[in-house]
């Protein structure tokens, strides 16, 4: 019995040595929390530009005082970007911690170069997660924007995660793009990554006036999608395309679309919920994509004359819906397949997913074969509710 109890005491002894506690803990003021961070080239090197939270003035504004801007930025320059990213150090009085990053901005040389050594640096940092958006700055060095402050929210990085959020949820033409989903995107065979873009509208002159009016001298707005090869930004996808972008990989959950009326004049249609099939094949070692889009949507708006208590007015709206998103995919596969020749829909990883030997046979020359890739592409778009008001006003009007 004592040697039981003696042998227990020792276990807890060993584990009691085992828990280190907090050796290496850092405390909040010791740190600099990242929240936007900037990667540009810059000759054979790069500059990192870290968007950081000034936790005095950002309690302060929240207290409802605070006239000084609620971030801090911070840049340097290296061969390496983790070189670039301690160099920081000598200027800023606090370490960065990138813990709570939440947006990453590529910067348009750097994607154009190729963003393979910062997807790298950013798998190996045991300090990274995954949840931060990566975008591509339009225009401009990625620099610019995070420079610019921004209303409504306190710190710009937040504003560019939320509003990033809400966009892919309710508009479509933008992407929520993790550092997994990257990473896997660029890995994955038969498959091209995209991001969001974004851009900087107007100049900026004086950053505190910028939040200081109801109009700002320069805004932050998110611009379509940045088309890649492997690791390479090649081209751009407008607003329209990149809805068609989210048809076609499934990716939207609401958004909302013109459609022309019968007699001329314009609808609005809101879709609320919609599904693609993706399937493949290969005919005699040719390729070929079918895709069916099933879209269920409500009228949100008119603007011309239509008599909406008619079942057949509701199936001729339903035939124009159809028919433009037809119209809005093909146009996006045109882009891909004749512009870019770069296969961002992921066509070759559903040829590889569903035919594996058939896949093995032609992956060698998927570059090749992916602009030629006949397509079959399937719409259809149900209206389930016509809103509050039976009929249109203006129908009502001639009435």
């Amino acid at each position: 019995m004592l040697k039981r109890k003696l042998l227990f005491i020792s276990l807890i002894a060993c584990f009691a040595l085992m828990l280190s506690g907090c050796w290496n803990r850092r405390e909040m003021n010791e740190l600099a929390i990242n929240m936007g961070l900037g990667i540009d080239k810059i000759g054979d090197g790069y500059r990192i530009t870290a968007q950081v939270v000034v936790p005095r003035e950002v309690a302060t504004r929240y207290g409802g005082g605070g006239g000084q801007s609620p971030v801090t930025v911070y840049q340097s320059s290296g061969k390496t970007i983790y070189e670039a990213l301690r160099r920081i150090t000598g200027e800023s009085p606090r370490r960065l911690y990138l813990s709570h990053l939440r947006v990453l901005i590529l910067g348009e040389s750097l994607a154009k170069e190729g963003f393979a050594p910062v997807l790298d640096f950013l798998s190996r940092n045991h300090e990274m997660r995954t949840d931060f958006f990566i975008v591509v700055a339009k225009a401009s060095p990625a620099e610019d924007i995070l420079k610019v402050l921004t209303p409504i929210e306190e710190v710009p990085a937040n504003k560019l995660f939320t509003s990033l959020s809400e966009s892919g949820k309710a508009w479509a033409p933008t992407l929520t793009v993790t550092l997994d989903r990257l990473l896997n995107d660029l890995v994955r065979e038969g498959r091209n990554p995209v991001l969001t873009a974004v851009r900087m509208v107007g100049t900026m002159t004086n950053n505190l006036k910028n939040i200081a009016t109801t109009e700002p001298d320069a805004r932050i707005k998110y611009a379509g999608l940045a088309v890649f090869k492997k690791d390479k930004l090649i081209g751009w996808l407008d607003e329209s395309d990149s809805k068609g972008y989210s048809y076609i990989t499934d990716k939207v959950e609401t958004t909302v679309g013109p459609i022309t009326c019968p007699e001329g004049g314009l609808m609005n249609l809101e879709t609320v919920r919609s599904k693609t099939k993706m399937t493949a094949r290969v005919v005699e070692g040719h390729p070929e994509i079918t895709i069916e889009i099933r879209s269920e949507g409500n009228i949100g708006e008119v603007q011309c004359e239509v008599d909406l208590t008619k079942p057949e007015t509701i199936d001729q709206l339903e035939q124009i819906a159809k028919e433009r998103l037809q119209q809005i995919v093909k146009h996006t596969l045109a882009a891909a397949q004749t512009t870019y020749k770069s296969d961002i829909f992921g066509f070759g990883d559903t040829i590889r997913r569903s035919n594996p030997k058939d896949w093995d046979r032609i992956k060698e020359d998927w570059d090749r074969l992916f602009p030629g890739t006949t397509v079959h592409v399937k719409t259809d778009f149900q209206i389930r509710r016509v809103g509050t008001v039976s009929n249109s006003i203006f129908q009502q009007m001639k009435e």
